[in-house]
């Protein structure tokens, strides 16, 4: 089990906490994934006695546990419920030493680890402090943000009541919609370098609907593992996701190390408005990490 959970653990029930630790400390040696089943649900429902709602508020301070905050010292931990019924953890993270707007916040880090999960959609998602107007927006441009509560420890409300008036993809003549399914097959590679098949992967299921600059970044690491990242394009255009942040909190919720990133790859469309090449750069550079490897296809 990562040292991380081990406080938050300590100050949960007896029962819960037992139905818990096979999960966060898996049997066959391998890290937790930052999210719970529906079956691993159920179980600590059974665990706990308490009912879903209740439940994520008390596992909440787990999820808070993975947050990277050297700045703000400001612990952030998110749970979105997928509409398959599995939970998936978030936390915030800030990049020591680089301007705030490299930041994750734990709301985008939750619904990014569903993306990836396979998720096309969240119901609620679960967060210990009220969402902030950027993540408020983040969330807007979601396929499920007309039906999305968000549960806080004192209310449940619909994101809707978050943000009224709001501004989203219909404003600017978008019907698509972040974590509906995307498939940009025009993206292609010769390489059959499993590092950069990944990115390849990836970059084809990015959202990018108004600059069309589908993008998404693969991290290797020390140990083997492998994490990506997918741009995630908002109409407000600042809370956009760049893939290199959603790589690193992916990879960081999962438990790796930033600083034994071995190999960084981008790969994007050469047809787009835009390009995430500096931005990962920087991003890079702040970790201390490899030279970013890069292609425009």
């Amino acid at each position: 089990m990562h040292p991380r959970f081990a406080k938050p653990l300590d100050t949960l029930p007896a029962p819960l906490k037992a139905a818990l630790l096979p999960m966060l400390d898996p049997a066959d040696g391998s890290a937790f994934n930052a999210r719970f089943t529906p079956d691993q649900v159920a179980t600590l429902k059974a665990a706990s006695g308490l009912d879903d709602r209740a439940l994520r508020l008390v596992l909440l301070p787990l999820a808070a546990a993975c947050s990277v905050a050297p700045i703000s010292k400001f612990f952030v931990g998110a749970i979105a419920c997928g509409l398959s019924g599995t939970w998936y953890f978030g936390a915030n993270m800030e990049f020591a030493g680089q301007g705030l707007f490299h930041s994750v916040h734990a709301e985008q880090s939750a619904i990014s680890n569903a993306w990836l999960g396979g998720e096309t959609g969240i119901s609620e998602i679960t967060v210990n402090y009220t969402p902030c107007g950027h993540c408020r927006q983040f969330m807007n441009e979601l396929s499920t943000a007309k039906t999305l509560q968000v549960s806080l420890p004192d209310d449940l409300s619909a994101l809707q009541s978050f943000l009224p008036h709001s501004f989203g993809p219909a404003d600017l003549d978008i019907t698509d919609a972040l974590m509906s399914p995307q498939s940009h097959d025009e993206l292609a590679l010769e390489s059959e370098d499993p590092l950069w098949q990944a990115a390849l992967a990836a970059a084809r299921q990015s959202y990018a609907p108004y600059s069309q600059g589908y993008a998404a970044v693969a991290l290797q690491f020390a140990d083997g593992r492998l994490f990506c990242g997918r741009y995630a394009e908002n109409a407000a255009f600042n809370p956009s996701l760049p893939p290199m942040q959603m790589a690193c909190a992916h990879a960081v919720l999962n438990g790796a190390d930033l600083a034994t990133i071995r190999r960084a790859v981008l790969l994007e469309s050469k047809n787009g408005q835009i390009s995430q090449r500096d931005a990962a750069q920087s991003t890079l550079k702040a970790l201390g990490s490899v030279e970013l490897e890069y292609l425009a296809v």
